[in-house]
């Protein structure tokens, strides 16, 4: 169950860099890479394993996954058809300014969502699919081009799907604010201990109410919803990477009882984390 570190062939000098593969045969270890990935795969049969999310596939399959997201597909097939074209690029694609202007707002926001993985669905999926396979040499200008407007279709799009319950815990969020951080940093510190509400608003000198308002605007999720993921995806890890007994886990991860973590979980997740480990290590060995 060990996570590889893939090195991609993407070049410093070029803005992405494009791979096909025919009748794929998704032999390769759950990996994860720094570049961000926009996978698509026709004629598949299959699960894909997205971080804590594990998915039976549709028979094209288009995903965008940020930096660090382990991630793995495996075929149902013993003779595998399914064609494969992957588009890797770094997050410095466009310079860092570039990337600031209100223009390029949503595809930011996209790349910032991809770190938890985003599957496309229809229409979306069919339209992108046909624009992907026009993509040629990324030396050339108009596949650049291209390439932009598939970001900016994805970024606008509605038919997309959140994949993982938290985005990689090695991938620092460069833009949050300093307050902010200071109570994330808090939390990914502490998540197995009781964390109350009231001590994280006197770290950063805020009213609880202001502090509830303030914490959901910056990150989406109220406080409470928020440490519940993180405590979750915590648990994801440990269950897929480690043998550690389940009500081990459940301890040190900040849960009060072992019905009240089961219960969460499987409200999460649709299984029990016993039988989310099982599943897990079931897939990736079939």
């Amino acid at each position: 169950m060990k996570t590889i570190k893939e090195i991609t062939p993407l070049k410093s000098n070029a803005p992405f860099v494009i791979l096909k593969h025919k009748n794929a045969k998704f032999d390769y270890s759950i990996h994860y890479h720094n570049e961000f990935e926009l996978n698509l795969i026709t004629n598949f049969k299959g699960k894909r394993i997205v971080g804590d999310s594990i998915e039976e596939c549709e028979s094209v399959d288009l995903t965008l996954l940020g930096p660090e997201l382990k991630h793995i597909w495996k075929s149902n097939e013993i003779i595998s058809t399914a064609n494969v074209i992957t588009i890797q690029f770094q997050e410095h694609f466009l310079a860092s300014k570039t990337l600031d202007y209100t223009i390029f707002k949503d595809i930011r926001a996209l790349l910032e969502l991809s770190k938890r993985g985003i599957s496309i669905q229809n229409p979306t999926k069919n339209k992108i699919a046909k624009k992907i396979s026009k993509l040629k040499d990324p030396d050339h200008f108009d596949s650049f081009l291209l390439f932009l407007e598939i970001l900016h279709d994805l970024s606008k799009s509605e038919d997309k799907k959140v994949l993982s319950s938290a985005a990689s815990n090695n991938y620092s969020q460069k833009r949050e604010s300093r307050r902010i951080t200071i109570v994330t940093k808090y939390i990914e510190n502490n998540y197995d201990k009781q964390i109350k509400l009231t001590t994280l608003a006197e770290m950063i000198n805020m009213s609880e109410s202001a502090f509830s308002h303030y914490f959901k605007k910056r990150t989406g999720q109220s406080f409470i919803k928020y440490l519940l993921d993180h405590r979750l995806s915590i648990v994801t890890k440990l269950l897929s990477e480690t043998n550690i007994p389940i009500n081990e886990i459940s301890y040190m991860t900040g849960f009060i009882t072992l019905s009240n973590f089961n219960r969460s979980f499987k409200k999460k997740h649709g299984v029990s984390p016993k039988q989310y480990r099982i599943n897990y290590i079931n897939h990736l060995e079939e």
